[in-house]
Formats: structure tokens, C-alpha cells, sequence
């Protein structure tokens, strides 16, 4: 029985074969229109100040509960 090795490909070989990859790849993608983005960016946007609103109020009452409402049970 023969065993054959395989040299692997060298460093540029190697990266020409990743790019010309990932140019088929990008063909493939759909690229969304202006509208779309604007739409999406203006969701995310509303939704990270959402979220950060939450985290505030979130704040706000446990700093009174922790701070000022359990202290003053043990006479603080």
C-alpha cells in the first residue's frame, strides 16, 4: 500500500483561495436598501434608550431600598 502526501497549499495560495471565497460569498448577500436602514437604525436606537430607561428606574429603587429602606430598619 502506497501513502500518498499532500503538500498543503502555500500562504498566498491559501489567501487567494480566501478572497476569491468570499467574493463568491458576497454575491450572494442581500444588501439592504436606505429605507430599511434607516428603519432598523432608528429601532435600535429606540430600543437601546428603552432599555437604558429600565436600567435607570431599576437604579433609582434599588439604591432606595438598599441605601435608605434597609439601613433604617436596623435603626441606621
Amino acid at each position: 500500500m502506497t501513502v500518498v502526501q499532500v503538500k498543503p497549499p502555500s500562504l498566498p495560495q491559501r489567501t487567494i483561495a480566501f478572497y476569491r471565497d468570499v467574493m463568491v460569498e458576497m454575491k450572494k448577500v442581500t444588501w439592504p436598501d436606505f429605507p430599511q436602514v434607516r428603519q432598523l437604525s432608528i429601532s435600535v436606537i429606540l430600543l437601546s434608550l428603552f432599555i437604558g430607561g429600565l436600567i435607570a428606574i431599576m437604579d433609582v429603587i434599588l439604591q432606595q431600598v438598599l441605601v435608605r429602606w434597609i439601613p433604617s430598619l436596623f435603626g441606621g
